[in-house]
């Protein structure tokens, strides 16, 4: 009891100040008796304070606390959290707070300066904006209280042990709503359908009627039933839409905090949940010097945490990415003509022609939509104003490095593959306005 006693026991600065102006009237008190004996009158009343404070903060009463945070988290996006502080002492306090936050957020401390009045509690709320997914762990608070005389500070840790899971952004899912989108809105009334083969989603087992197609008679059904059965379809509608995400280390250069990667998996899920709701099924692959993980498109209301679950805890590992394994792999398990959207990035023409090839490959049975980056720090120092001649320099450079942006646009225009030059912060929209394109013009 006494280790943990004095562990948890400090004294306040109020306590050092008076401390030290009894010092001083013991200095005087060499030349003015006066001085001396008020400065023992001062040195007993900081004794007995001192001795009061620490009985009134250790008789019977304490602090207690919770934090609320949410065991899944988004990441890249504001996060409210909150602890509540519970003062069951007869007299208010003055508190001191301290959090102990995962070490990925990248902040050294985190505290809050709060009065509570006798028998209350009160309530702190603070954001937090993860900028890497994975697991998190929250520690314990740390309280440390004060009576109003402030001269001794006792220290609570409270138990808010957590481990949380930060997952690819999702708070902001339900903003992406096709009405927002223009070329949902252009044509309010119209749909363009595109009847794919025929006949394939299988629907019920029926009897056969004369004028039934004999093709599609169930012999085994028929055996058990004894008369004929036949198999009953529907024209199949549900297009299938994969996002392939380049995971290699091209992937990992970083904007606003956040990976390429990152943008890229936060794109992805948004755009999911607009196939899903537009009746198409959603699929997801991820690929580097491998094709690592294929997630087999579905419009099922359930695809969306299978989704989530694969995205979730996905890092680049900075190999190369290799685009031939990539385009074997889609042809191998992907049979049905499907829209590919392939999140990856090309700093200059030479890296996007030794792709070409795989590129063209994918899009013979696909139609390809390759999404790239604008590198925004570039076009900064474009639209700059030089000053020095080396600013000129640094500014002939970003135009030619932009001028090859848009050149790659045309090559992949050129070879019959569809192309998004954006900025990070308009992936998901630009994204999303693109499906929602190749929809409207009935290309899929």
């Amino acid at each position: 009891w006494m280790k943990h006693f004095w562990n948890n026991i400090f004294l306040y600065r109020t306590f050092f100040i008076v401390l030290i102006a009894a010092g001083f009237l013991f200095a005087f008190g060499h030349f003015y008796t006066l001085y001396y004996t008020v400065g023992l009158v001062l040195l007993a009343l900081l004794t007995l304070g001192t001795l009061l404070d620490i009985f009134f903060l250790y008789r019977g009463s304490k602090v207690s606390g919770t934090r609320k945070v949410n065991s899944i988290l988004s990441n890249g996006d504001i996060n409210e959290c909150s602890i509540t502080i519970i003062n069951t002492y007869g007299f208010p306090i003055n508190t001191q707070i301290y959090e102990e936050i995962p070490y990925q957020l990248g902040l050294r401390e985190l505290s809050f300066k709060v009065k509570i009045t006798s028998q209350s509690k009160e309530k702190i709320a603070y954001d937090l904006e993860p900028k890497e997914r994975g697991e998190y762990s929250f520690g314990n608070t740390i309280v440390l209280v004060r009576s109003p005389l402030s001269l001794v500070i006792r220290r609570y840790e409270l138990d808010t042990v957590k481990q949380v899971s930060v997952y690819p952004s999702y708070i902001h899912l339900n903003k992406y709503n096709l009405k927002n989108f223009k070329y949902f809105t252009s044509q309010v009334g119209n749909k363009k359908t595109r009847k794919i083969g025929h006949s394939t989603e299988f629907e019920q087992i029926k009897d056969y009627v004369k004028g039934d197609d004999i093709r599609y008679i169930n012999w085994k059904a028929s055996a058990k039933k004894n008369q004929l059965m036949v198999n009953q379809y529907i024209d199949e509608r549900a297009q299938q839409v994969y996002c392939l995400i380049d995971s290699g280390r091209a992937m990992e250069m970083p904007f606003d905090g956040l990976t390429l990667l990152d943008y890229s998996i936060n794109s992805s899920l948004a755009i999911s949940q607009v196939i899903i709701k537009n009746h198409d099924k959603a699929g997801v692959l991820y690929f580097n010097k491998k094709v690592e993980k294929i997630l087999p498109a579905d419009k099922a209301t359930s695809q969306m945490p299978r989704i989530l679950n694969v995205l979730y805890n996905l890092k680049t590992e900075f190999y190369e990415s290799n685009f031939e394994k990539l385009y074997a792999q889609v042809k191998f398990k992907i049979n049905h003509r499907s829209l590919l959207l392939l999140y990856t990035n090309f700093e200059d023409m030479n890296a996007m022609k030794r792709q070409l090839p795989y590129l063209k490959g994918l899009a013979k049975n696909n139609v390809l939509v390759v999404i790239f980056f604008q590198n925004s720090e570039i076009e900064k120092v474009i639209h700059s104003t030089s000053e020095h001649q080396t600013d000129y320099y640094y500014k002939s450079v970003s135009e030619k490095l932009s001028y090859q942006k848009k050149q790659m646009v045309k090559e992949l225009n050129k070879n019959g593959i569809q192309s998004v030059l954006t900025d990070p912060h308009r992936l998901t929209i630009d994204s999303i306005n693109k499906y929602l394109e190749i929809k409207a013009r009935g290309l899929l």
